[in-house]
């Protein structure tokens, strides 16, 4: 482990998910371009706002980490590491999963039932489908969700 330990959890496995710096074209490699395109327009990634409210174990921070994860390979990503932090005396949780293809991150409030869920991902990533891992693993009543195109050319 390294210093980040001693902040609180740190996970540093990461996933068997490979991003490569290229593509082959005409078996000539390329370098890979990770901006991705939908609906005719040209952008970096998808950044999802997810609120989850009358959720629960929203205290356990190896449970979190394993949720975050599990939906990161879900979505394609690749795992670099992970760390987070459990408060006191709430019992809140604040950490994030750093992917190659960005981050998921997350806060929170077990006392109100509520965490704040931050997922962005760049290139083919479908940061959708973690979704469904945390609605399994936090059972809200209400999930609230926004997205954002980062990084949009014209």
């Amino acid at each position: 482990m390294n210093a980040l330990a001693r902040l609180g959890m740190v996970s540093e496995i990461p996933s068997e998910n490979q991003t490569f710096a290229h593509d082959t074209v005409d078996d000539v490699a390329v370098p890979k371009d990770y901006f991705v395109e939908r609906d005719g327009v040209k952008f970096a990634g998808t950044h999802l706002l997810i609120d989850l409210w009358g959720a629960d174990r929203l205290d356990d921070p190896a449970l979190i980490d394993v949720t975050l994860r599990d939906g990161a390979l879900a979505a394609g990503a690749t795992i670099l590491h992970s760390h987070f932090h459990h408060f006191t005396p709430n019992g809140g949780v604040s950490g994030v999963v750093v992917l190659a293809e960005s981050h998921i991150s997350i806060h929170t409030w077990p006392e109100r039932g509520f965490a704040a869920i931050d997922i962005f991902m760049c290139g083919e990533c479908d940061p959708y489908k973690a979704i469904p891992f945390l609605r399994a693993a936090f059972s809200p009543n209400d999930v609230q969700v926004g997205e954002q195109r980062r990084g949009l050319t014209s």
